[in-house]
């Protein structure tokens, strides 16, 4: 007897499931075109974030709801001297989540006093302090650039609140808003800058008195204020 084998038929007309992989939306981060020159946006592309380099109005990143400073040990340093960091962190505490990022901690000591900055590294230590204690911004440091990357990779992951970004100040009081002002000035800080509106009550009077009478309190200082008021645009 010849067995026969049936060959199992599929039906053609059969519609057959198709599995349809969708990509998963690119996390968006808006990123200052000064960072441009840095590694970091390279290693963000690299892990999948979607780039877009803007003029930003505070920090240097922008990853959902939270912003983010990013400074290199030796720019940390500098900023510091110059005072730049100063405004930098006013800026970080109009918003309602923000970060600051210390690069390299892998590459270069950040209490070196023998790299040629004139910094101690108690000032730095307390300054340090400052931003986390007094101005209540979270502080972390990274090993270099991709270590950056994959901080803010972590970031992006946590769940989103419900507080939406705001860059408009914080409503300050009549004080506060005077002081912010001379505050401003190179070398002045809140101490002197409270000392100096207690002395001649309104920002007019401090432009129009002498240097020998800013000199009272802010010292040397003093020249340098009488300099910037009288300095042509």
């Amino acid at each position: 007897m010849k067995t026969i084998y049936k060959k199992q038929l599929h039906n053609i007309f059969q519609k057959r499931k198709q599995i349809i992989k969708k990509e998963q939306p690119k996390e968006k981060i808006e990123i200052d075109y000064r960072e441009k020159n840095c590694l970091v946006p390279s290693h963000l592309k690299k892990l999948g974030f979607e780039i877009e380099f803007k003029e930003l109005k505070v920090a240097d990143y922008i990853i959902k709801n939270i912003v983010i400073e990013r400074k290199t040990i030796s720019d940390f340093i500098s900023s510091m001297i110059n005072q730049r960091l100063h405004k930098q962190i006013k800026d970080l505490q109009q918003c309602e989540n923000k970060l600051l990022i210390v690069e390299g901690i892998e590459e270069q000591e950040l209490y070196n006093e023998k790299n040629g900055n004139g910094v101690h590294a108690n000032a730095i230590r307390g300054f340090l302090l400052s931003i986390i204690l007094k101005h209540k911004i979270p502080l972390i440091f990274t090993k270099n650039p991709e270590d950056t990357a994959k901080f803010i990779l972590i970031l992006s992951r946590k769940k989103s609140t419900e507080i939406s970004l705001n860059f408009n100040k914080k409503s300050l009081n009549k004080k506060e808003r005077l002081q912010f002002i001379i505050e401003s000035f190179p070398g002045i800080g809140p101490k002197t800058a409270k000392k100096l509106l207690e002395k001649f009550k309104t920002i007019k009077k401090i432009i129009n008195s002498t240097q020998e009478e800013l000199k009272e309190i802010a010292g040397k200082k003093a020249e340098i204020i009488k300099k910037i008021i009288e300095e042509e645009y």
